[in-house]
């Protein structure tokens, strides 16, 4: 095992969770911006190098039938690079209706406004890891189940 950095992109803002060291709570971390975004990629690895990732997993943004569109191709863009710079293991994770979970979170606690738009990013990226790693928990639980559907290895 070993900590899982999970990231979701954005157009504005990047956010981070990462796991603890047995990979089995996810956390909220950070949000960066998004811009400049041919600097994302090794500015992300940074943080994966910082925290002592051992695996990344990033949000894949589909739409509500399914479907591709060109914010998941900028998604597999970034897990890509991201799998070329760190050498690690990156996985997608479908992020359907992540931030709407995030904001929902955010209003139950009281957050304000304000701070509500400063944390959603890593909320929702603490959201998108913790179903990675309770879908990695089932897999290593129940071998023969397979992968599951909200998961795609890049």
């Amino acid at each position: 095992m070993g900590r899982v950095l999970a990231v979701d992109p954005g157009t504005r803002r990047v956010g981070l969770a990462i796991s603890d060291p047995g990979a089995t709570i996810a956390q909220p971390l950070t949000a960066l911006p998004a811009d400049p975004l041919d600097s994302l990629p090794e500015r992300l690895a940074e943080w994966a190098l910082r925290h002592e990732a051992t695996e990344l997993v990033v949000g894949l943004p589909r739409r509500m039938d399914g479907a591709m569109g060109p914010e998941a191709q900028a998604a597999r863009t970034l897990a890509e690079a991201l799998r070329r710079l760190t050498g690690l293991p990156v996985t997608l994770v479908d992020e359907r209706l992540t931030s709407v979970a995030a904001e929902r979170a955010l209003l139950a606690t009281g957050t304000k406004r304000a701070r509500r738009r400063q944390l959603s990013d890593q909320v929702a990226a603490a959201l998108i890891l913790q179903t990675h790693l309770d879908s990695a928990a089932a897999r290593r639980a129940s071998p023969s189940s397979g992968r599951s559907p909200r998961t795609r290895h890049c």
